[in-house]
């Protein structure tokens, strides 16, 4: 399929296909993603609950500053089990039922947290919730990009950050709701009840379709095409699309079968690791950098600090109530929650790079603005009566913060992720980028107390503004925008070479992807 090119030059039939504003999106694509999303609730609410929980465990369990950096942090890096696990899993029994496993595996880290009786047998549910969190976190974006359409896959691929932040704010009310209860008890409530969502989200996906890529993979093209038949707006999309997913994963375009063999290469992807990671070619070693570096940027820049420690912050600003503290933060979450919402409407109609880069930039002043007023505020002491406009500007400046990461780094990081990867890498490249983003959210989770005593909380916002500063210069030279383009025109738009020879003509790639002779 032709390649768009600058300077007005021929548009890929696709292209002119998505090129056209919609007049709405596809209701059951639409419904399929925010089942697949909702998933990404298990997250939110373990990050979102345990900013609260943390001061009720410390105090009922007699730990320590640096038992509960690792108690937080840790489930980060236990993800990357799941994540990695995920990978494979999900090109073994399909996008659908690997979603259910998620479900299943962090319901019972949930449970096992809520009963726990001493450190050690939360720290055990925090592992089993690790991996469920993973699983969840490489599937659900994955899932998104494959059903979704090319013009409004954005938009529906934004799903799960949405989601992430609706689990944040519910463990944010959690913690309010729960803290009137007696110290043992109350925590316990706030971890336990995170096994409710994972049911709804186990019986809510067996009503997904399958992916119809995975379907393709696995030769089970009149499946495929049925699916896409209900997710796209035409059925001239819907043949278009099968065309291009057929000769991605290696089957001939006029094939027309309801069954048929799938090399075994694309089937079950062997040599992925080796094609990713120990020889890829120029444009793969692109996409990847460009994966790493959108997911270690999002979590470097500072987010679960704000987010998992903000009572602790608002303490240090001078909100000394443990009620007023929880309060605040529950006014972070809906900020952070009704952007992100906003931020879902612009993906597709402005594009990714002004948002990513607009976001950091925001973030940058923010930071800097909290480093300013946390530094003002502990020069002083116990300040917070003397220096009012220190505390104000501590406050803003961390809801300008969350609203600025969630209208770009937020939900662009995933989006961004999940369609950049060719489809026989993509399970495997989606499993690298959340362990990225996962091990850098552990490191930033597990360092901040530490941090913020070495060099001052109002240090640890300087630095993370910094951070964000190098992350927009980065992004502003490395990443294109891939709005409007289709799953498999990606490699191209990363400096896919095509073949010209004629007698390479119709030979496959080491992707899968069949390159087309374009006649120069």
């Amino acid at each position: 399929m032709g390649e768009k090119k600058e300077g007005g030059e021929q548009l890929s039939s696709v292209e002119k296909m998505a090129a056209p504003p919609k007049q709405g999106h596809n209701m059951y694509a639409m419904g399929c993603t925010m089942l697949a999303s909702l998933a990404s609730i298990l997250l939110g609410y373990d990050i979102g609950v345990m900013s609260g929980a943390q001061k009720f465990i410390q105090k009922d369990l007699h730990i320590s500053d640096t038992q509960v950096e690792i108690l937080l942090g840790i489930l980060d890096l236990f993800s990357l089990v799941g994540s990695f696990s995920a990978g494979f899993t999900s090109d073994w029994i399909g996008r659908r039922y690997t979603i259910v496993l998620a479900a299943a595996i962090f319901f019972a880290g949930a449970l096992l947290m809520g009963f726990a009786m001493n450190y050690a047998f939360l720290m055990f549910g925090r592992l089993v919730s690790g991996i469920g969190v993973g699983y969840a976190l490489m599937i659900a974006p994955t899932y998104t990009a494959e059903v979704a359409p090319a013009s409004s896959r954005g938009f529906l691929s934004s799903f799960p950050e949405v989601f992430i932040n609706v689990g944040i704010l519910l463990g944010y009310i959690s913690n309010y709701a729960f803290s009137h209860l007696r110290q043992s008890l109350g925590w316990r409530f706030m971890l336990g009840v995170g096994a409710i969502p994972a049911v709804f989200l186990g019986f809510g996906v067996l009503a997904m379709p399958e992916s119809p890529r995975w379907l393709v993979m696995r030769g089970r093209l009149g499946d495929a095409k049925e699916v896409l038949e209900k997710t796209c707006d035409s059925s001239e999309e819907a043949q278009l699309r099968l065309a291009d997913i057929k000769r991605a994963a290696g089957i001939p375009e006029e094939c027309n079968a309801d069954v048929v063999e799938v090399p075994k290469k694309n089937r079950d992807n062997s040599g992925a690791w080796r094609e990713l990671l120990l020889r890829p070619r120029p444009s793969v070693r692109r996409v990847l950098i460009a994966a790493m570096g959108i997911h270690f940027f999002q979590q470097a820049s500072g987010i679960d600090s704000v987010v998992l420690y903000s009572p602790r912050v608002f303490e240090a600003a001078g909100i000394k109530s443990d009620n007023a503290q929880l309060g605040t933060t529950v006014a972070v979450g809906f900020t952070k929650t009704l952007f992100i919402l906003v931020a879902t409407f612009f993906l597709d109609r402005v594009g990714r790079r002004p948002l990513l880069l607009g976001s950091y930039a925001g973030m940058i002043v923010s930071m800097a603005g909290l480093g300013i007023g946390m530094t003002a505020v502990s020069r002083h002491g116990d300040g917070g009566h003397q220096l009012q406009w220190a505390v104000a500007l501590s406050i803003s400046s961390t809801l300008a913060y969350v609203t600025f990461f969630s209208i770009g780094a937020g939900p662009i990081a995933w989006v961004y992720s999940s369609e950049i990867f060719p489809l026989r890498l993509r399970a495997l490249g989606a499993a690298i980028g959340v362990a990225v983003n996962r091990i850098t959210s552990g490191v930033i989770a597990m360092t901040f107390l530490s941090l913020s005593k070495a060099i001052t909380l109002g240090g640890s916002f300087f630095l993370y503004s910094g951070i964000s500063a190098v992350a927009w210069v980065f992004f502003f030279t490395f990443l294109p925008e891939t709005r409007g383009r289709t799953l498999e025109e990606m490699p191209n738009l990363f400096g896919e070479k095509k073949k010209t020879a004629a007698p390479e003509k119709g030979k496959e790639d080491t992707t899968g992807v069949e390159m087309v002779n374009d006649g120069n």
